[in-house]
């Protein structure tokens, strides 16, 4: 019986432990989703514009600086620290593979329009709705 459940884990397990590139590009196909949700919510808490700015491999959470609505700033120019920090960076050779420059949530939670992003490596793209600022698989 051990010589059978070692043999099924060895078939299964192993694969996994040398295919990393799979590994790492759905962990950040995931923490990029939470980045996003997060930015959605904080953009809603605070009342003010959050954006989240992409590089190759990074996303950086910013905020508007101008605390007063009123006066119609769109600026992300102050850092907003996440739960996991400000920035995030993925692993190994992992990069966005479809990304725009930025999503801007305005301070209502809706970005100016919909968004796909897709990490180089995962299934799904991660899509950003426009109307409600909606962010999901």
């Amino acid at each position: 019986m051990v010589l059978v459940l070692a043999g099924v884990l060895s078939a299964f397990v192993v694969p996994q432990l040398f295919n990393s590139d799979d590994f790492n590009a759905r962990g950040f196909h995931d923490e990029t989703l939470a980045f996003l949700r997060y930015a959605h919510k904080s953009a809603i808490a605070q009342r003010r514009p959050v954006c989240v700015v992409f590089g190759v491999n990074t996303a950086t959470l910013k905020i508007d600086a101008d605390r007063n609505p009123a006066t119609g700033s769109s600026g992300c120019e102050a850092n907003l620290a996440g739960p996991r920090g400000t920035n995030l960076t993925a692993r190994g050779t992992v990069q966005y593979a479809v990304v725009p420059a930025a999503v801007v949530f305005n301070s209502l939670g809706q970005p100016a329009t919909a968004q796909t992003i897709q990490v180089a490596g995962a299934a799904n793209p991660i899509v950003v709705e426009a109307g409600t600022g909606y962010v999901h698989e």
